[in-house]
C-alpha cells in the first residue's frame, strides 16, 4: 500500500524519525504529498477548482507548494519542507529527496512543459532553485543553495550559482550525503593564485 510506503521511506531518510505516531502527525513532507495525490486526481478529471484549492489548503498548513499538475513518484520525500515550491509540469520520479526551501520553477510565460525533470534517486539540497525544462538524470545530486539551469547527466553532482558540475552522484548508502559537495570557489581562488605566481617568477626572471 502506498500509505505504508510512503511511511517506510521516511524511516529511511530520516534518523531523526522515532515511531510511527510522530510520523504520522508531524511530518508535513509526507502530509504534503498525500493531499498532492488527491489533488492531481481532481486534475487529471479535469475538476481544475478543487485541485488548486486542494493545493492551496496543502500549502497553508505545510508550507510546501505543489501545484496539482506535477507528476510525481513512488517514494518521493521531502523533509522538513518550508517553503518548497513544485511547478505545474514538474516531472519527478521515484526515491527522490528534497529538502526545504527547494525551487523546482517554470521559465517560460508559454502553456507547454516549462518545469523540471528530476529522473529517479536524484538528491536537492536545501534552498536549491532548478528552473526550466530541463532534466535532472537518474542520482544526481544538486548541492544546497545551487541555482541550476542546465541539464544534468545522471550520477552528476553539481553545486554553486550558477550550478557546476563534478563527478559522483547520490548512491543509496551514501544520498543524504549531500553536505559533502567540492568548493568551487576555493578550487578557482587556488587556480588563480597558482598563475598569479607564475606570472611574478615570469616576470621576475625577465
Amino acid at each position: 500500500m502506498r500509505f505504508l510506503e510512503d511511511i517506510r521511506t521516511v524511516f529511511k531518510k530520516d534518523p531523526a524519525a522515532r515511531g510511527w505516531a510522530e510520523v504520522l502527525l508531524c511530518y508535513p513532507g509526507l502530509h504534503a504529498v498525500w493531499v498532492h495525490r488527491l489533488a492531481h486526481w481532481f486534475w487529471r478529471l479535469g475538476l481544475y477548482l478543487p485541485a488548486r484549492l486542494l493545493s492551496h489548503f496543502a500549502r497553508f498548513f505545510t508550507g510546501i507548494e505543489i501545484h496539482p499538475g506535477a507528476t510525481i513518484g513512488r517514494r518521493f520525500f521531502i523533509d522538513h519542507g518550508m517553503g518548497v515550491v513544485i511547478g505545474e509540469t514538474t516531472e519527478i520520479g521515484d526515491d527522490v529527496l528534497l529538502y526545504q526551501g527547494v525551487v523546482l520553477g517554470g521559465t517560460s510565460l508559454e502553456h507547454k512543459k516549462r518545469h523540471p525533470t528530476l529522473e529517479n534517486g536524484v538528491v536537492v539540497g536545501a534552498g536549491a532553485i532548478v528552473l526550466g525544462a530541463i532534466t535532472i538524470g537518474a542520482r544526481s545530486r544538486i548541492g544546497a543553495g545551487s541555482v541550476l539551469l542546465q541539464a544534468v547527466p545522471p550520477d552528476t553532482t553539481v553545486f554553486g550559482v550558477p550550478a557546476h558540475s563534478a563527478h559522483g552522484g547520490a548512491s543509496a548508502k551514501g544520498q543524504l550525503d549531500h553536505n559533502k559537495l567540492p568548493d568551487y570557489c576555493s578550487e578557482e581562488m587556488r587556480r588563480v593564485h597558482r598563475e598569479l605566481d607564475e606570472l611574478r617568477k615570469l616576470v621576475e626572471v625577465k
